[in-house]
């Protein structure tokens, strides 16, 4: 345990002690059984007792003697060190006696006196202590209600007397198979014990209040509430014990502070801040705890005490803020809500800032060449007399030390064990406690920053692979929200790392980041860089970076120098996920490019480091991987090489590559589409460092993939080398799309078209191609966008007027054309109800195209829409009149009456009518037997009208209402033309 940890009896639960006497747990199997069930399965339902099993002759600490007055002590400290220890584990509330004793037994008098022997050797071994002794009998046979068995109860008067026991400290347990029910009852009367015994305890301590005075016993006014408040923990009085632990920190403020006495009254009050605030969660306060907490800061956070000695104090306000923070998160685990604002992160985060502070005033205290003094004035720092006392003089109260060479040699020998200290070991768990609180509470930043921070530490511990492994997590972050001095801090960090490791994957990426743009260095600094980056990968050692310490530096330069001969290192960085000194831009010359085209693709490359630099390999891969082999330009000078070269980047200038090539036929219809590339940074045998960028390339970490459409096109053959970067747009995906036919298509028809007229179109195609084209198709189908649903539903099309309608005629077949030849079809829609219709023609064809003296085949498309109106051909009006032709708006039954219906041709073609008909209601008739057609062979011009004439009856049998819907009229009708 350190200077400031809490002893393990302060934070333990207390729990009163009862020692079990009597019982050969070896060698007798039924008092192995008894001893199991009282210290085995302590479930939280069971009072809480610690059950020790001791000899009877066991020699247990003996009593201090009675003071006869206080006038003339003087407290040598504040709080035993012994105290909280001989209570919990030493000195039982309850010393309990077995004793194998049946009430039936033979031999009564031998045992009852030898049960007594024991009771009396257990009291001469507690030496005058007023613990409680209770005797057991072990019994083989279940006992009888009480008042039944005449001879127990007065045997256990006899033992009692014997013993000099009350009859409420005899018990019997008959081992039987209820055996832990027995011993359930029993430790309830054991508790019961216990708590009368803790609670004479306190109340002797409270009796000494009346013999102190406040000019000396200052510090017995504090110890004795705490004892008071301690006993009460132990009888499980926690509201009585939080009284007296604050009455105790009251008292702790009325003494007066000097350099000599700070230390243990600081060691004081942290404990009984601790148990104030532990208990304050425990009953469900926590707002309590969090002010208790803060006002014992606040009081304290001032009192450095001895100058030389000040890191001690950021030692003490760290372990305060960690343990409140291990209680907070413990009231958590057993119900307590924290919030976002409110929970053990900020707690755990203060302990580490307070344990970096102590880091570094011991840097700026400790670090003296100075021998350890000898003899050793902290020998004896684990046996103090006292809590929080300096060994070199326990015991000493006064106001100024006796020897200040004593003095000055013990601050020595502190400030030598504090340098011995590996500070980063005490903040990183807090930092990683603090993280996981972060975590767990959804605060990023805070997660992110408190990450920063262990990686940090874990540079200063020299582990460094877990701190590039720490601060590589966080880097992405940094970038996204643009935070470029702290990014350009942690890469600084993490080149330092991969440097010590040797982690040339690490080192390239890193230093490719700091070379760019974004980082926030210097020039010189990105120079010597990319100088170091150069050397790794011609399988050199790197100069040593700054700020790393000289026995690490050493023992890198080992690492680097101890590479396998003949080992070549390759790896892939990806480019998407860091901020590169080299950018990459992909864009096709066009949005589409068709069949008998070539598709060009321009690749921009721009240097943003203080050197020229030579790439070795440049390739870009497609969706269809058969394009690939086209797009690839190499370098194959050295690396070092100055020459002026296909892949030669010079600073701040733009490097274009075009690329061209022809697409394979099967893909038009499709996108093509640019999946990646590759720059590669390679030597012959040492390493190769391949950047890949996912799509078209771009500053992906400013603006993700989504967005990567172009804003702003470039002219296709404009020269991106001469346009602003950040004007060069990405395009990096392109549609194939069929080249464009050159025939010509007419569709003839004369509109309008009548309703249920077989229309005719005429469908003419003509090659105007330079080659002959073959594999010729005709498709007609209506457009289903023009007229509606319903006017679709109501258009059938025939190939003949003859044949099975269908609503779409998709294959119309010309073998081949010839230039200039043309060849066509014809097809016929029947309207069925009248309106605009949009019919579409659609016309396929291959051809042979030369392209860079290769001749391709193209499938070529060419659709035209055709408008056609639909009409009516007639309009029909009737109406009823009498046999005087006058009109009437009813008929009678069995009188004639004449119906008269009247045609008008809306045609703008002469119709001959071959015929008309009329359907009856089933209650009309007409009144001649014989009734022919009146408008036969009629030809009706545009605007001609014709009439018919019939006499009608109505039937009696069925009467009914009658309207103009009972007269159903059709006319069979033709063109005249036809």
């Amino acid at each position: 345990m350190t200077t400031f940890d809490l002893p393990t009896e302060l934070t333990a639960r207390p729990q009163a002690l009862i020692v079990l006497t009597g019982l050969d747990v070896v060698h007798n199997a039924i008092h192995k059984l008894i001893w199991d069930a009282f210290s085995n399965n302590r479930r939280p339902d069971r009072v809480p007792i610690h059950f020790k099993d001791l000899p009877g002759d066991h020699e247990y600490p003996k009593l201090k003697q009675k003071k006869a007055a206080y006038d003339w002590i003087i407290p040598r400290g504040i709080l035993k060190s012994i105290w909280l220890r001989k209570h919990l584990y030493e000195i039982p509330a309850v010393v309990v006696v077995f004793f194998e004793l049946d009430w039936d037994e033979h031999l009564w008098n031998e045992k009852r006196m030898e049960c007594a022997t024991l009771v009396e050797v257990i009291r001469t071994s507690l030496q005058g202590r007023p613990s409680k002794v209770a005797v057991v009998l072990i019994q083989k046979n279940t006992p009888l209600p009480p008042g039944e068995d005449v001879i127990a109860a007065e045997r256990a008067a006899q033992l009692c007397t014997a013993c000099s026991l009350s009859a409420k400290s005899l018990f019997v347990l008959p081992h039987t198979d209820h055996l832990l029910g027995y011993v359930i009852r029993l430790e309830n009367a054991f508790y019961e014990l216990a708590q009368g015994y803790y609670h004479t305890e306190a109340r002797v301590v409270k009796l000494h209040r009346d013999h102190l005075n406040k000019t000396t016993h200052t510090l017995l006014f504090i110890r004795h509430q705490f004892k008071v408040a301690f006993y009460s923990e132990l009888k499980q009085d926690s509201h009585t014990a939080l009284k007296h632990y604050k009455q105790a920190y009251v008292h702790l403020q009325e003494l007066r502070i000097t350099d000599y006495n700070l230390l243990e009254i600081k060691t004081i009050a942290g404990f009984v801040n601790y148990k104030v605030c532990k208990l304050c969660f425990q009953h469900t306060t926590p707002l309590d705890a969090i002010a208790q907490f803060r006002r014992h800061v606040d009081i304290y956070k001032a009192k450095i005490g001895t100058a030389e000695l000040s890191f001690e104090q950021s030692a003490w306000m760290s372990k305060q803020f960690a343990v409140f923070g291990d209680l907070f998160e413990e009231a958590i685990t057993v119900g307590l809500t924290a919030i976002q604002t409110q929970h053990p992160g900020f707690y755990y985060q203060e302990a580490a800032g307070h344990a970096v502070a102590r880091k570094k005033l011991c840097r700026g205290l400790c670090m003296g060449e100075h021998a350890y003094p000898s003899p050793d004035p902290l020998e004896s720092v684990d046996q103090l007399e006292y809590y929080g006392q300096r060994p070199w003089r326990q015991g000493q109260q006064s106001l100024e030390p006796g020897n200040m060479q004593k003095e000055r040699e013990a601050i020595l020998a502190l400030q030598h064990r504090e340098a011995q200290v590996d500070h980063s070991w005490l903040v990183i768990p807090l930092l990683s406690s603090a993280v996981g609180q972060f975590k767990k509470y959804k605060s990023a930043r805070m997660k992110r920053y408190l990450v920063v921070q262990m990686g940090e530490e874990y540079y200063h511990a020299k582990d460094y692979s877990k701190a590039l492994t720490l601060l590589g997590r966080v880097m992405w972050d940094y970038r996204i929200e643009r935070w470029w001095r702290l990014l350009t801090h942690i890469l600084q960090i993490a080149l330092r790392c991969a440097y010590l490791v040797r982690s040339i994957r690490d080192y390239v990426t890193i230093s490719i980041e700091l070379m760019g743009k974004y980082a926030q260095t210097a020039r010189e600094e990105k120079t010597r860089i990319q100088v170091n980056l150069l050397k790794v990968l011609q399988g050199e050692s790197p100069e040593a970076e700054y700020g790393c310490e000289h026995d690490s530096v050493e023992q890198s330069k080992g690492l680097w120098r101890a590479t396998p001969g003949g080992e070549k290192c390759e790896f892939t960085i990806e480019m998407n996920n860091i901020t590169s000194f080299v950018e990459c831009k992909a864009s096709f010359a066009a949005e589409s490019f068709t069949g008998d085209s070539k598709v060009v693709l321009k690749v921009a490359l721009i240097n943003n480091a203080p050197l020229p630099i030579r790439f070795s390999r440049l390739a870009v891969m497609f969706s269809n991987t058969v394009y690939n082999q086209y797009c690839i330009t190499s370098d194959d000078l050295p690396i070092a090489d100055t020459k002026e070269s296909s892949l030669y980047l010079h600073p701040g200038k733009t490097l274009v590559k075009v690329y061209s090539f022809t697409v394979d036929p099967s893909d038009v219809g499709s996108d093509l589409e640019v999946t990646g590339i590759l720059l590669s940074l390679c030597t012959e045998s040492s390493c190769c460092a391949t950047l890949h960028w996912m799509g078209g390339g771009g500053d992906i970490v400013l603006q993700p993939p989504t967005i990567l459409a172009p804003t702003k096109k470039v002219p296709p053959g404009a020269d991106l080398s001469h346009v602003p970067w950040d004007k060069i747009a990405i395009l990096s995906c392109a549609s194939i799309i069929p080249r464009e036919a050159n025939l010509d298509v007419r569709v003839a028809h004369s509109t309008p078209a009548l309703v249920n007229e077989f229309y005719r179109l005429t469908i003419t195609v003509v090659n105007t191609e330079l080659v002959e084209i073959i594999d010729i198709t005709i498709s007609v189908s209506l457009v289903a966008e023009v007229g509606g649903s319903t006017v679709q539903e109501m258009t059938i099309l025939h190939e003949e007027p003859a044949s099975q309608p269908v609503q779409s005629i998709p294959l119309l077949r010309l073998s081949s054309l010839k230039p200039q030849e043309k060849g066509s079809r014809v097809v016929y829609a029947r309207c069925l109800k009248s309106g605009n219709r949009e019919f579409s023609v659609k016309v396929t064809y291959k051809v042979s195209v030369d392209v860079d003296t290769r001749m391709l085949p193209c499938t070529c498309v060419k659709q035209v829409l055709a408008s056609v109106e639909a009409i009516e051909p007639f309009e029909i009006s009737q109406r009823l009149a009498n046999m005087r032709f006058d009109p009437m708006n009813k008929v009678y039954v069995d009188e004639p009456f004449l119906l008269l219906t009247e045609v008008r041709s809306l045609s703008p073609w002469p119709l001959v009518i071959n015929g008309s008909s009329l359907t009856l209601h089933k209650a009309m008739q007409p009144a001649d037997e014989e009734c022919p057609s009146q408008l036969s062979d009629v030809t009706l011009w545009t605007d001609d009208r014709a009439s018919e004439c019939r006499c009608l009856v109505a039937s009696s049998n069925s009467p009914c209402d009658i309207d103009m819907g009972s007269f159903f009229f059709a006319i069979e009708w033709r063109l005249l033309a036809e």
